[in-house]
């Protein structure tokens, strides 16, 4: 099981790297295209593509998933091939419509949406109208791309994981197209990027066909009511929700506050969240993604002490990866958006200031990956309402905290905002699940956290060290930048595993044990393998 999952993980890891690499690439045709702080293009953009990227969220690779996958792993591995083809049906047809109904709302109501969640656009109304316009084009990627979510649903469940984690690599293709060519062509960077937006979501669904086909899982749409697991999909879903889109309902409301802010803060936002997310991309979501079904089976199963250990497993890999990534951001923040960003229209302030945003964003990616982690313990056991509530709880803290933090320290006090309310999250899911009893911690967390500390923060001073004076980069060229960053990357890398490894982690350790279960669904033997 421990080698399946961490290949699976591995394999959704490493298409999720192609994908995070070509994102990068997109970031740096944006920044050279549109910038941060120079004119309106770059803030009416990224409201706008923001917009259609949060309901895709909620509706497409959070809640829906959340809700579809239990479900699913259930027809899959109790009913006929008959029953599940019906149920599947039944589910595309009312979802399809719901999102038709949905996108043409929003395109509709475009100048009300861009009113409420940026409202400090008002002010400018050349930089709102545009945004209106921007939006109208990119708003329909909703219902494309949350039908390709409901694609990878499937195929996750049937343990194809590679597809689904390599299509959007198609978005940052198109976007990287839109702004080297169609950009220059019509004249308008933000217009060419939305039209952007829009074909690669026409792209990704096309791309799902072959592979749906293959595994014989190819929804036909209908429209019926009253089928049994279409309904406990949505019952699962309404609280999900807002549960699983809890870290974008806070982007959302912190977009909502920057708007008010000087040009430029909602891009540096982003630039920034962009840098967050490549590491939990690549791990947290890969790691996640593998383990909802997986779980959801051993709950199927009634395995409890397995899916305990499948969450102890996947945690103690959250703080093996994530604490170090986390330092690793802090300490090349500037050299990192140098690197990456520093061309065109985007200058040395534009670093500074997404520099800010990103040591606050770094801050809290242990708690974002341990959240997707701990939330997929209810999710698997088809319980939405418990994180929906402690979600609904976390929202408050980031609110209370962004207007706390917003006056002393502008942007960066927002997406520090964010960091300490997903700890809340993720602390209040965590005793959630342990006053559950269905997740009991194996013994060795106290050791597995100081040794993973004492390396992380060897790893820093070197990396800190190593990368020396911001005018080292903002100086050097472009060859010499790239060189300069994978050297200190590969580095860090070697010191902190050769930091675990000294410090007595060895990666035996790191095997989820086998479980034999008895007729009481409970372990009964265990292998050798010695917990960390």
């Amino acid at each position: 099981m421990s080698r399946k999952l961490l290949k699976s993980t591995a394999v959704t890891g490493s298409m999720t790297l192609v994908s995070r690499i070509t994102g990068l690439i997109r970031d740096i045709a944006f920044a050279h295209v549109i910038g941060a702080s120079a004119g309106i293009v770059a803030d009416a953009f990224y409201v706008a593509f923001r917009i259609p990227n949060f309901f895709r969220r909620i509706f497409g690779e959070g809640a829906f998933s959340q809700a579809f996958v239990p479900v699913y792993t259930e027809y899959h591995a109790r009913a006929s091939d008959q029953e599940r083809r019906a149920f599947l049906d039944q589910l595309t047809g009312l979802f399809a419509a719901t999102l038709t109904l949905v996108t043409i709302i929003g395109v509709i109501a475009a100048p009300l949406v861009v009113s409420i969640l940026a409202p400090g656009f008002r002010a400018s109304p050349e930089k709102y109208q545009l945004t209106v316009q921007i939006l109208r084009i990119t708003f329909p990627y909703l219902a494309f791309v949350s039908l390709v979510a409901m694609a990878a649903g499937i195929l996750n469940s049937h343990d194809r994981f590679a597809v689904p984690a390599f299509t959007p690599v198609i978005l940052n293709l198109c976007l990287i197209a839109a702004a080297l060519w169609l950009a220059p062509a019509l004249g308008n960077s933000g217009v060419a990027l939305a039209w952007g937006v829009f074909v690669a979501g026409v792209l990704q669904l096309l791309f799902q066909i072959p592979f749906l086909r293959r595994i014989r899982a190819l929804p036909r749409p209908r429209l019926a009511r009253g089928h049994a697991g279409v309904k406990r999909v949505g019952k699962l879903m309404l609280p999900a929700v807002f549960g699983s889109s809890v870290a974008q309902v806070n982007l959302l409301v912190n977009t909502l506050l920057a708007s008010f802010l000087v040009n430029g803060s909602v891009a540096w936002l982003y630039y920034s969240d962009r840098l967050m997310e490549f590491p939990l991309g690549v791990f947290g979501i890969a790691l996640a993604t593998v383990t909802l079904p997986s779980l959801s089976r051993a709950h199927v199963n009634k395995t409890t002490d397995e899916f305990s250990q499948l969450l102890d497993w996947a945690m103690r890999w959250v703080v093996l990866v994530s604490v170090p990534a986390a330092v690793g951001l802090i300490a090349l923040a500037e050299p990192m958006l140098v690197t990456l960003f520093m061309y065109g229209k985007f200058g040395v302030h534009d670093v500074s200031m997404s520099g800010r945003a990103l040591i606050a964003f770094a801050l809290g990616l242990p708690a974002f990956i341990l959240v997707k982690i701990l939330a997929s313990g209810f999710y698997a056991r088809q319980n939405t309402q418990t994180p929906a509530r402690i979600a609904a709880l976390s929202v408050g803290a980031n609110i209370v905290l962004s207007l706390a933090l917003i006056y002393p320290l502008a942007h960066m006090g927002l997406a520090l905002a964010i960091s300490l309310a997903a700890f809340v999250n993720a602390a209040l899911l965590f005793h959630l699940l342990r006053r559950e009893d269905a997740y009991t911690p194996l013994p060795g967390w106290g050791a597995l956290l100081l040794r993973v500390a004492v390396a992380s923060t060897v790893m820093g001073l070197a990396m800190t060290w190593g990368a020396g004076e911001l005018s080292l980069w903002t100086d050097a060229g472009v060859p010499a930048r790239i060189l300069r960053l994978g050297i200190l990357v590969a580095v860090g890398v070697v010191v902190y595993i050769a930091g675990i490894l000294l410090l007595g982690v060895r990666p035996r350790e790191l095997v989820l044990r086998r479980v034999q279960v008895g007729t009481n669904g409970r372990a009964t033997s265990h292998s050798t393998d010695r917990p960390l």
